[in-house]
């Protein structure tokens, strides 16, 4: 059972959410906040699994409140909402500890998918949306870092990957273009993460957009 609570200023946002998820036998929705304050406020009381965050909302907004939560509450995954995919409090979002986003106009089966996806402590991101978001909105620096330069001890091998990783391609299609297995690929991310200090991919592709090592509308594939 995952535990979910709910926050979004509009009744009929958070009715309808709680319409998708509650039916499903692996969800309980546990509560409902109007605002970001009583989002925290609700959650440190009712200890869900999975907060679903609306980012724009009164007192306190979403992405204060996926802060406060990812500092004092990490236990409890911010899944943030927003109105439009291209927005730049997505970004903000995730760089204050939410492990994915959804706009609002998905479907059920998607909310449901990504829903579990953060329950598991992965990025509830689809990689293309996500470099699309973050070369929109995130400063890049004017040139990739040298792989002799790479921060916190990076190999060119990780480097070529965390460059790969973060002009949106996911497991599978870095190993076809390295020609190594998926599983070796996975064992690099793993490593890219702990040397970054980064959570998930999420944040992995904007550490790599700040740091220069892709440019804003570069692309994958």
């Amino acid at each position: 059972m995952i535990r979910v609570l709910i926050a979004d200023d509009q009744p009929l946002v958070r009715r309808g959410l709680a319409l998708i998820l509650a039916p499903d036998p692996a969800f309980e929705v546990v509560g409902e906040a109007e605002d970001g304050a009583r989002a925290v406020a609700l959650a440190h009381e009712l200890r869900p699994d999975v907060v679903v965050m609306d980012i724009r909302m009164p007192v306190l907004d979403g992405v204060r409140a996926t802060e406060e939560l990812a500092r004092t509450l990490p236990e409890s995954r911010v899944l943030a909402l927003s109105t439009f995919d291209m927005d730049e409090y997505v970004v903000a979002a995730l760089r204050a500890g939410a492990y994915g986003f959804l706009p609002k106009d998905i479907s059920p089966e998607e909310l449901i998918a990504a829903v579990h996806t953060v329950h598991t402590g992965e990025a509830a991101v689809a990689p293309r949306l996500l470099t699309r978001l973050i070369s929109t909105y995130v400063r890049s620096c004017a040139r990739p870092r040298p792989a002799a330069k790479a921060p916190d001890g990076l190999t060119p091998r990780e480097l070529e990957i965390w460059q790969l990783l973060a002009t949106g391609l996911d497991n599978a299609e870095i190993a076809g273009d390295l020609e190594i297995s998926v599983s070796t690929v996975k064992n690099h991310i793993t490593g890219i993460f702990t040397k970054l200090g980064v959570r998930d991919r999420a944040q992995a592709v904007i550490a790599a957009y700040e740091s220069g090592l892709v440019a804003a509308g570069h692309r994958g594939g």
